[in-house]
C-alpha cells in the first residue's frame, strides 16, 4: 500500500467532508445577520422568530464544521512531516493567525449570541451576529491565502533545504489569493442561498408559515441572485488568473493537448488521456477557447504536450469537475432569475417551488467539485513547482495510513448520518415560536 496515496485519500475524505459544511456556514451567518437586523428594524417578531429557526441550523453545521476542521490540521503532522518541514514556516504562520484572530473572534461571539437572547439589547444582540459572519469570512480569507501560496508561491526563498518566509504581505495579499477568496465565498453564499430556499420551498408547498418563508425565500432569492450573477464573473476571472499562472491546469481543464493559437471550444469533449487526445469533440465554437482563457480570440494557448507526463495533472478527472462545475454555475444564474420573476406569486408556482427544494444539494456538488479542480489540478506539486506531492509525505507504513483512513471514513460517517439527522429534523419542523 502506497502512503502518499492513501494519505492524499484520507485528506480528500476529510477536506471534502469538511467542506460540505464550510460554505453554508459562511453564507447562513448573513442570511441570520440580515434576518435579525430586519427584526431590530422593524420590531415584528417573526423576524425574530425567523432568526432563531435559521440561527439554530446555523450552529449545528458550524459545530460540525469546526470539528472537521480540526482534524485536517492533525494530518499536517502526522501523515505531511515533509511538507510541515520544508513550508512550515509559512503556512505555519498564516493558519496560527487565522485560529487567534478570526477563529476565536468567531467562537467567542457566537457564544455570546447563542446565550445573550433577552440578556443583551437588540442592537447588541444583533451586532453579534454581524462579528460572526465577519469572522467567518476573515477565518475563510486565512486559509485561502496559504491555500493559495500552495497554487502560487510567492514572499519566500529556499534557505537551508527549507522555504523561509521573506515578504509576509506579498503572501496575504496576491491577486491569487483574493480572487480565489471571492470566488470561494461566492460559492458558500449560493450555498446558503439555495438552503434556504429548498427549506422555505418545502415549508410553502405544505403551507406551513406562509407570511415567513416567504420573506425567508425572497431574501435567500434576491442572495443568491447577486451572488449567482457574481459567481460567473469570478469565475471567467479567476480562470484567466489561472491560464497565467498554471496553464497546464487551464490545458486539463479544457483537454487541450496541442499549443495552437485561435483554439476552438467544443461544447462536448470525451478526453482521451491514456492517448493523449479527445475521443470526441462536437459543437465547436471557433476560437472561443482562446477568448475564454485570454481574453483575446487569436491568442495561443499551450496544450497539455508541452509538459512531460509527469508535470501533467489528471485530466479526465479535472476536466468533468469543471464542466460540471461550470454547467451547474449558470443553472443557479437560470434558477434565480425565474425566481426574481416568481417572487410575488410563490404560492401559485407549485413545480418552481419543488425545483428549488430538489435543488438544495446542487450547490454542494458545485463548491465540492471547484474544490476538486483547484487540489487536484495543482498535481503532482503539493507546493506548485517547490515540492512534489511524493516527497511531501511522513516515514509512516501504508498500512498504518489505511487504518486512519478507515477510521476517518466510519467515524465521519457516523457524525454525517448525526448532523445530517439533526439539520434536516429541525428544517421539517419549522420555526417554535418566540
Amino acid at each position: 500500500m502506497d502512503p502518499i496515496l492513501l494519505s492524499r485519500l484520507q485528506f480528500a475524505v476529510a477536506t471534502l467532508f469538511h467542506f460540505i459544511f464550510v460554505p453554508l456556514t459562511l453564507g447562513l451567518a448573513i442570511l441570520v445577520a440580515i434576518m435579525e437586523t430586519r427584526y431590530v428594524q422593524t420590531g415584528n417578531p417573526e423576524y425574530k422568530k425567523m432568526t432563531k429557526f435559521w440561527g439554530h441550523i446555523f450552529l449545528i453545521n458550524f459545530v460540525v464544521g469546526v470539528v472537521t476542521g480540526i482534524t485536517l490540521e492533525f494530518q499536517f503532522g502526522t501523515n505531511w512531516a515533509g511538507y510541515s518541514k520544508y513550508v512550515g514556516d509559512i503556512f505555519g504562520s498564516i493558519l496560527a493567525i487565522e485560529a487567534t484572530v478570526a477563529f476565536f473572534l468567531e467562537s467567542t461571539f457566537i457564544a455570546v449570541w447563542f446565550f445573550g437572547w433577552n440578556r443583551l439589547k437588540p442592537k447588541a444582540h444583533a451586532l453579534c451576529i454581524w462579528l460572526v459572519a465577519i469572522a467567518s469570512s476573515v477565518s475563510a480569507y486565512w486559509i485561502i491565502a496559504a491555500n493559495a501560496w500552495m497554487q502560487h508561491p510567492v514572499g519566500y526563498e529556499i534557505r537551508g533545504g527549507r522555504a523561509e518566509l521573506t515578504d509576509f504581505l506579498s503572501v496575504v495579499t496576491q491577486n491569487y489569493a483574493i480572487m480565489n477568496f471571492l470566488h470561494t465565498i461566492f460559492s458558500g453564499y449560493i450555498v446558503a442561498g439555495f438552503f434556504v430556499m429548498g427549506v422555505s420551498a418545502y415549508h410553502l408547498l405544505r403551507k406551513n408559515e406562509i407570511s415567513l418563508f416567504t420573506k425567508s425565500f425572497r431574501m435567500a432569492l434576491a442572495f443568491s441572485l447577486i451572488f449567482s450573477i457574481g459567481e460567473v464573473f469570478m469565475g471567467d476571472i479567476t480562470g484567466k488568473e489561472m491560464t497565467i499562472l498554471q496553464p497546464e491546469k487551464t490545458a486539463a481543464v479544457e483537454s487541450h493537448w496541442e499549443t495552437k493559437k485561435g483554439v476552438d471550444f467544443s461544447m462536448f469533449v470525451i478526453p482521451d488521456e491514456k492517448n493523449e487526445r479527445n475521443l470526441v469533440e462536437w459543437f465547436k465554437i471557433p476560437k472561443f477557447m482562446s477568448y475564454i482563457t485570454k481574453g483575446d480570440w487569436n491568442a495561443e494557448v499551450l496544450g497539455l504536450k508541452a509538459w512531460p507526463v509527469e508535470d501533467r495533472p489528471p485530466v479526465t478527472l479535472v476536466f468533468f469537475a469543471f464542466r460540471i462545475m461550470v454547467a451547474l454555475g449558470f443553472l443557479f444564474v437560470l434558477l434565480t432569475v425565474i425566481g426574481w420573476f416568481k417572487r410575488n406569486k410563490l404560492e401559485s408556482s407549485p413545480m418552481y417551488l419543488r425545483i428549488m427544494l430538489y435543488s438544495i444539494p446542487l450547490p454542494y456538488i458545485a463548491a465540492l467539485l471547484g474544490w476538486i479542480v483547484t487540489e487536484v489540478g495543482r498535481q503532482p506539486w503539493i507546493v506548485y513547482r517547490v515540492l512534489r506531492t511524493m516527497d511531501a509525505g511522513s516515514p509512516i507504513a501504508g498500512s498504518q495510513v489505511a487504518v486512519s483512513l478507515a477510521a476517518f471514513i466510519i467515524l465521519y460517517s457516523l457524525l454525517g448520518i448525526i448532523a445530517f439527522f439533526l439539520i434536516i429534523r429541525h428544517a421539517k419542523h419549522g420555526p417554535e415560536p418566540v
